[in-house]
Order: C-alpha cells, then sequence, then structure tokens
C-alpha cells in the first residue's frame, strides 16, 4: 500500500528509491509548561521506542518573544539536534509575526497555532470552527466538545491528552483539515500568521514526525 505524506496526499512508490527516510533528530522549545509541552510529551511517547530519543522538548521560562534565543542557544550546544522548532499561541503574543519572521530567518521552524492549540487540537474531531477567534472562546469550546467525545473533562495539563485525541480522533484526517485551512488562507493572499484565525502549522511538525518515523521503520 502507497504511503502518506503530512498532508493526507498518497507518496508513490517510486518516490523511494535510493532514498533512506530517517526521522533525524529534533529540538522542539515552547514557552507553555502545560497543554503545548503535555502535548508534545505525548506525542513523542506514542513512538517507536528506538525513536523516542531523537526528539527533545524543553519549556522557556521566559516571555515569547525570547523563544528564539534560547531555542539558538540550547542547538548550539547540542548541535546533534538538527531540526529546531518553536511551538507557541496567539493568545496576547506582542509581535507574534515578528517572532515568526525571526525564527524563520534564524534557521528555526515554527508551530504556531492562532488563537491557541486547542484549534489544532479541534480538528482531531473533524473540523477547525472558523468563529473561535480568541483563546477562552476557542478553549471552552473545545473543552464541551472534547468532553463529549471522550467523556472526560478537558484539563489543559492532563498528560493523557494526546493519547486521547488520537483515540477518539483522527491524526490523519486533523492533518489534512489544517493544511487545507492554512492553503486557503496563503491561496487567498493571506500570509500574515495573526490574520490567520482560526489556523496553525503545528500540523507540519506532527505530520512530518510521524511520516519520517513510518518511513524509517519500513525501510
Amino acid at each position: 500500500m502507497a504511503r502518506a505524506d503530512r498532508t493526507g496526499k498518497r507518496i508513490p512508490r517510486s518516490a523511494f528509491k535510493n532514498r533512506i527516510p530517517d526521522l533525524g533528530r529534533y529540538f522542539i522549545y515552547t514557552d507553555a509548561d502545560e497543554t503545548e509541552e503535555k502535548y508534545m510529551y505525548g506525542l513523542r511517547d506514542s513512538l517507536p521506542k528506538e525513536f523516542q530519543g531523537r526528539i527533545v522538548i524543553k519549556v522557556s521560562k521566559t516571555k515569547t518573544e525570547k523563544l528564539i534565543e534560547a531555542c539558538s542557544e540550547q542547538v548550539s550546544l547540542q548541535p546533534q539536534y538538527c531540526e529546531p522548532w518553536i511551538v507557541f499561541d496567539r493568545d496576547e503574543v506582542p509581535n507574534f509575526d515578528r517572532i515568526i519572521r525571526d525564527a524563520e530567518r534564524c534557521g528555526i521552524h515554527v508551530g504556531w497555532s492562532n488563537p491557541c492549540i486547542e484549534i489544532w487540537f479541534d480538528a482531531y474531531f473533524g473540523t477547525m470552527h472558523a468563529d473561535w477567534l480568541t483563546s477562552p472562546v476557542c478553549c471552552q469550546r473545545f473543552g464541551d466538545i472534547f468532553e463529549k467525545r471522550t467523556g472526560q473533562e478537558y484539563i489543559k495539563s492532563n498528560p493523557q491528552n494526546y493519547n486521547l485525541l488520537t483515540r477518539f480522533g483522527d491524526e490523519n484526517t486533523a492533518i489534512k483539515i489544517a493544511e487545507k485551512r492554512l492553503q486557503h488562507y496563503l491561496s487567498n493572499g493571506q500570509t500574515t500568521p495573526s490574520k490567520m484565525c482560526s489556523c496553525t502549522t503545528l500540523h507540519h511538525l506532527v505530520g512530518e514526525i510521524l511520516r519520517k518515523t513510518v518511513l524509517s521503520k519500513n525501510d
């Protein structure tokens, strides 16, 4: 059976000839020690044991705008982690767009969510609500959906959130939905992240890790 890429599209078998897939090493920095950190740990721990050590997750206790500096500093100390990412929400972060631009200029990938990471979680359950324009609204309404789908109260710091999302939702569908929303904005000429609500790029990180893990296992 043909494999799928991070957007869910089928990859022709010819694309794998003479290619050795490799998960590589990821260094992921976030400013949130609850939702984002617990979610990323859940993703990492869901991978086969031989791949878990390739993903390092750090929480910065500094302001969001200092994430680039903190990430760059850590990466310089551990250059073997060749895929640096920062993960953060729009929320009320000042200079949101500038932080994203500066990170990309420094070679750091960005998994941003607008208004918050719960909009990405929403996609696991088959949609990405376009009218959830603020973090409080997004969290509250997603919490209602989460409880209906899982039978459990939504708690941002619950380390089982990733497992619950993948158990009661569909990760491949979530990636497709998020990519479709992102492309909708881009195709209409909107490239400013703070104005792309609701939207996320976190699915690029998740999809890439999952895809490369499958390829590495099957090589």
